[in-house]
């Protein structure tokens, strides 16, 4: 290990297009040749979330050339703005060139979250000769499952405040060299305060395609292409990777949380990497999924305690997450036996038990899909209503009915968040939620014995609304034997878009007429324990984290008017709604 280590500042990086990006390079001190890790954030290369998910100088002292770069148009580096659209060339081009530095031995991994896991995706599809393994942290692979859209509803909560937050080196940019510094003081000062208001007031702002707190300050021109291009693959195929991963030749070590914005495509990622990857290497992808949020691997998560283990500082009391890391280059770019590659494929931690457990494949072969079916005498509404689930299928009964007014919207309680400070991820108490009139509540009795869910969730849902276009959401719940009310995961489906994960196009419904709709809840692991409760409510709005619909069924982002509609949840023989559970059975003794 090397005990000095020499950084050089805001290093020029010359892209094909005569742009020059900007970074910091970390590296062993003295003569020799390493190998470089490559990420490439918008976020500021000097800022804290440059070194937060490796610390470049302590990797630097393993060995290893650590490049932290700020992306086009960003920080330093020179050039426009324009989210996603560049990272793929400016991706290859840096691997390039950092694999020509006289002090590089050639090999290139590249790192990163969130937006810095696109940047490694984006740039891996083009295949780089030097570009060796990556490890892609809570990041996306299709922008309309949880980047801009979910369902058919738009990502609101996340979207205005990431635009937001990314205006302010927008302001900086354009008052750069502007004799009055005041000028520049001013732009912020009214940004941010709008930053500030985001979450009691200007999330409500309406209509969505004239959202006056971005549209105030000009900062972020993407936000508004989203109400002309809707659910529009085509228009968003520079930030998918979905149908693109045959393309890959490296291995990934995918990192994910149950609470994350990103679970579903970190899942995806790997799935698709171990059966299409273009390599032999780059099918011995792996995963790992802790019970974490966006950015939060630390306890708490949201209000609970999931153990010391549980967080990325000591995974499984065994590892850190930034030795994991080091430990897969040092695999591949290396070539030096880790082990690694002998251990599972996969690691969970399992909720309710509160462990990591090793697994051979997802969806869990041994698991058994269960059907939970919605059950009540027509009166399931808060969570004191006669709602129920069993594995028992209905017959006659009657349906459940609310009224979902968007101007009066379910706020939005914990989850899978990147939201204002006001809205924190993770699971909290749903109890507050579960006493409105406008949430159905359907539990089973209290478990006999544990019962442990890991794996894919989906809802099926029989619904009457008399509006042309409306909502359902629906969320799985952990009640404690005290009442405690734990949100495992939730999804979202936007009635016009019912069928169009089936390749359909979007259609208004008939008022007043029955449709089925999936709901997507993504994943989970939990063990519900003896003395709890399994728990599905069912609603029309988890605001502001999703956009409200109108009910009005007019375009997408046009309505600054609201309509009241009414909702029947139908569950009987010929509608039997029902939330597909996979159970795993209890090990064998």
């Amino acid at each position: 290990m090397s005990q000095e280590v020499t950084v050089d500042f805001d290093v020029a990086v010359p892209m094909r297009d005569g742009v020059t990006l900007r970074a910091n390079v970390y590296r062993p001190a003295g003569e020799g040749r390493w190998p470089v890790l490559l990420t490439r954030l918008p976020y500021g290369k000097d800022f804290p979330l440059g070194s937060s998910i490796l610390d470049p100088v302590q990797v630097a002292r393993r060995d290893f050339v650590v490049i932290v770069q700020d992306t086009r148009g960003r920080f330093a580096s020179e050039g426009a703005w324009d989210p996603f659209r560049n990272e793929a060339l400016d991706g290859v081009d840096t691997v390039a060139w950092a694999a020509q530095l006289p002090y590089s031995d050639g090999n290139v991994g590249m790192y990163g979250a969130s937006y810095f896991g696109f940047t490694q995706w984006s740039t891996a599809i083009h295949q780089p000769s030097a570009l060796k393994a990556m490890v892609p942290f809570i990041t996306w692979n299709d922008p309309l499952n949880g980047v801009i859209f979910r369902g058919g509803a738009l990502e609101l909560g996340t979207s205005a405040s990431w635009q937001m937050s990314m205006g302010l080196d927008v302001l900086a940019r354009r008052y750069r060299g502007n004799p009055d510094p005041r000028e520049l003081g001013r732009a912020f000062y009214m940004l941010v305060k709008e930053i500030d208001a985001l979450g009691t007031q200007g999330y409500w702002s309406l209509p969505l395609k004239n959202f006056a707190p971005l549209e105030r300050h000009n900062v972020a021109p993407a936000f508004f292409d989203t109400f002309e291009h809707h659910m529009d693959r085509d228009y968003v195929s520079y930030m998918t990777i979905q149908g693109k991963h045959d393309q890959v030749n490296v291995p990934t070590y995918n990192i994910g949380g149950w609470y994350d914005i990103f679970l579903k495509d970190t899942i995806s990622n790997f799935t698709t990497m171990r059966s299409q990857g273009a390599t032999p290497e780059a099918r011995q992808s792996k995963l790992l999924i802790g019970p974490w949020t966006h950015g939060g691997t630390s306890n708490p998560i949201g209000e609970l305690n999931f153990g010391f283990g549980a967080g990325a500082a000591l995974i499984d009391l065994q590892i850190d997450i930034m030795s994991l890391q080091v430990r897969w280059f040092t695999q591949f770019l290396k070539g030096q036996e880790t082990g690694i590659l002998s251990e599972a494929p996969i690691k969970l931690f399992v909720m309710g038990a509160n462990i990591w457990r090793d697994e051979q494949e997802w969806p869990l072969a041994r698991a058994v899909e269960t059907r939970y079916y919605l059950h009540s005498n027509g009166h399931a509404n808060t969570l004191h209503g006669d709602g129920s689930l069993s594995a028992t299928p209905p017959e006659s009964e009657q349906g459940d009915q609310y009224e979902y007014d968007p101007a009066n919207p379910v706020i939005t309680r914990g989850g899978a968040l990147l939201m204002t400070p006001e809205f924190p991820g993770g699971p909290f108490d749903q109890r507050p939620t579960e006493e409105r009139t406008d949430v159905l509540v359907y539990s089973t009795p209290v478990l006999e014995q544990d019962v442990e869910v890991t794996g894919p969730i989906t809802v099926h849902l029989w619904a009457v609304s008399s509006a042309p276009d409306t909502d359902f959401v629906a969320r799985l719940v952990d009640v404690y034997p005290n009442g405690y009310a734990q949100n495992l995961t939730d999804g979202i489906i936007r009635a016009r878009y019912r069928n169009f994960a089936h390749g359909e196009e979007p259609s208004l419904i008939a008022p007043d007429t029955a449709y089925e709709y999936e709901i997507d809840l993504w994943a989970t692991s939990n063990v519900f324990k003896k003395g709890h409760r399994i728990r599905l409510d069912v609603t029309s709005s988890n605001f502001p984290r999703w956009d409200r619909n109108p009910n009005t069924g007019h375009d997408f982002g046009a309505d600054a008017e609201l309509a009241i509609a009414h909702q029947t949840i139908l569950h009987d023989a010929a509608h039997p709604s029902y939330v597909l559970l996979p159970v795993v059975p209890p090990a064998q003794a």
